[in-house]
């Protein structure tokens, strides 16, 4: 076993730089494809079933790839950075092909292809900080990992409007399937990214080379054991032999992210109904919610990124498990502010290099509070949980994990389209409430987590 040397800053970066170009693409996700599928014709009624991708790819996807890459080693590509390349060069594939799709269905199509693609490199990631970093050094690993997340999803976030203000591309030029051209662009763009962040990340980080009777044990379950028994195998044992923390992080994760999707799903339509007072599509006051829409979730990305730097000390101080309180509590609170916000009282006008100054209304009150949760949920559990499984079953484990998101964001989508929406009086307003609520929900739970890694990593 090795006995790792402590990283310094820039190389911890250098491992993690890659994680830049996946969330440019989870980003892009998450703005567009609800537009692209209107724009080749869906309803509004069929959207959250054309979402099921990113879940079920994830819930499939992951456990697999890791524990695939737990039993991987290739002396010249190393034991993640294989997945590395895979990924980013479908997910690349995936994002040159999206704005082209001529149907709903070939864009629901290759939607499964960009999220297995993902998936496939996101999860080896996970576990690509535990293999290379000392113990003490897994807060750093995984928040500058939740740094390049929030700057990731920013940059995608910003780009089409970036493109539109320097008068580089017209807001009305589309193409042939009714797509916008600086979609297009976007997503060209962001392909580069996926893929040149990932090959940054490979050429500039070496994994460390398994000891002699890490690799007899891997040649040993080769020949022994055919490779999706030997998979199926360690996820049912992984399973079996849970460790209590990730036990206890299970209903956090599941109010966590039943939470977001909720969040994803329904606050253009929130903004729309509790600020302009219609959920009108083709009303001014619902274009406007829809363009607010994509400031405020690039504004809680951005105080991600700057916020991901200050829990490190923080975490150390006073235990990951309550700074995940406190993050998941202001992130809780914000979402149940909304209402009580509005886009006319302004606190200030920032620098706009692209055009005139901004004005920074109250309801940019909420990012806040959600940029600081966010920044915690896409690192504290993995420090939570990185402490307190054996090392030659990360990647299984950090899989395993990862089901712990799809599996809510899959019951988020079957509660709301035949139950859920109806129960909270086809009101966006209410579906956001209840985010708040579930946000809060997990908070609490993270105060029942136990363990001895978990205090101050």
């Amino acid at each position: 076993m090795h006995d790792k040397p402590r990283l310094k800053f820039w190389q911890i970066w250098n491992m993690n730089f890659g994680f830049l170009g996946i969330q440019f693409s989870f980003g892009l996700e998450q703005s567009n494809m609800s537009a692209i599928y209107k724009y080749l014709g869906a309803d509004e009624s069929t959207l959250p079933m054309l979402w099921l991708a990113g879940p079920v790819t994830g819930l499939i996807v992951q456990p697999i790839i890791g524990a695939m890459s737990d039993g991987t080693w290739s002396p010249r590509f190393g034991r993640r950075k294989p997945y590395f390349l895979v990924g980013a060069l479908m997910a690349s594939i995936g994002l040159i092909a999206m704005p082209f799709s001529s149907s709903i269905w070939m864009a629901a199509g290759l939607l499964w292809l960009l999220d297995a693609a993902n998936n496939i490199t996101m999860e080896p990631y996970r576990a690509f900080v535990a293999d290379k970093l000392p113990k003490e050094q897994h807060s750093v690993g995984f928040l500058l990992q939740s740094s390049f997340t929030g700057l990731g999803i920013t940059l995608a976030n910003f780009t089409p409007a970036i493109l539109v203000s320097l008068g580089v591309l017209a807001i009305t030029d589309r193409f042939e399937n009714g797509i916008p051209v600086y979609t297009y662009w976007a997503f060209f763009i962001g392909a580069g990214a996926a893929l040149t962040s990932v090959l940054f990340s490979v050429f500039t980080t070496r994994e460390y080379e398994p000891t002699a009777e890490e690799l007899e044990v891997l040649k040993q379950q080769k020949k022994s054991v055919p490779l999706f028994k030997r998979i199926y195998i360690d996820i049912v044992e992984a399973f079996r032999t849970m460790p209590l923390t990730m036990k206890q992080l299970i209903p956090v994760k599941f109010f966590t992210w039943f939470a977001m999707f909720c969040y994803w799903q329904y606050i253009t339509s929130a903004l729309s109904l509790s600020l302009f007072h219609t959920t009108e599509q083709s009303s001014e006051g619902f274009s406007k919610a829809q363009l607010l829409t994509g400031s405020l979730n690039g504004t809680y990305n951005i105080i991600c990124f700057m916020i991901a730097f200050a829990l490190i000390p923080l975490a150390r101080k006073i235990g990951a498990r309550w700074v995940h309180f406190i993050a998941l509590s202001l992130g809780g609170t914000g979402l149940l502010m909304i209402p009580y916000l509005n886009n006319t009282t302004v606190m200030f006008y920032m620098f706009n290099p692209f055009g005139a100054p901004v004005a920074i209304t109250t309801i940019y009150l909420y990012a806040l509070g959600l940029g600081m949760a966010w920044a915690s949920i896409m690192a504290i559990p993995y420090q939570m949980l990185a402490g307190s499984i054996p090392k030659e079953k990360t990647g299984v484990y950090m899989g395993i994990f990862n089901m712990f998101i799809v599996i809510p964001m899959m019951i988020e989508i079957f509660f709301m389209q035949f139950i859920g929406y109806d129960w909270l009086g086809q009101n966006p307003v209410n579906v956001i409430r209840m985010a708040g609520l579930f946000l809060i929900l997990g908070a609490i739970f993270t105060l029942f987590i136990k363990g001895k890694n978990i205090v101050t990593q």
